[in-house]
């Protein structure tokens, strides 16, 4: 589990690198469906790092749940024994 939290501060302090390496490009402009505004890079690479992130924790919370509760369910299987 430590090997993970290192690889995962490795990746954090490589994605602030680059976001400071780009904070004086020049605004760039994001279009969406309707919506249309101008931004600075970095905000739009911290934005889209962080609803990614968002994405997965809503993938693997319902994954851990139901591990947690195949886990226990096998622990009372088990002292039943």
């Amino acid at each position: 589990m430590k090997v993970f939290f290192y690889i995962a501060f490795i990746i954090v302090i490589g994605i602030a690198i680059f976001a400071v390496q780009n904070s004086e490009a020049s605004p760039v402009t994001i279009k969406f469906l309707i919506w249309q505004f101008e931004t600075s890079l970095v905000y739009t690479i911290l934005g889209s790092i962080g609803v990614g992130a968002f994405i997965i924790l809503l993938i693997w919370i319902p994954r851990a749940i139901r591990s947690s509760w195949q886990g226990r369910k096998q622990k009372q299987d088990i002292t039943s024994l």
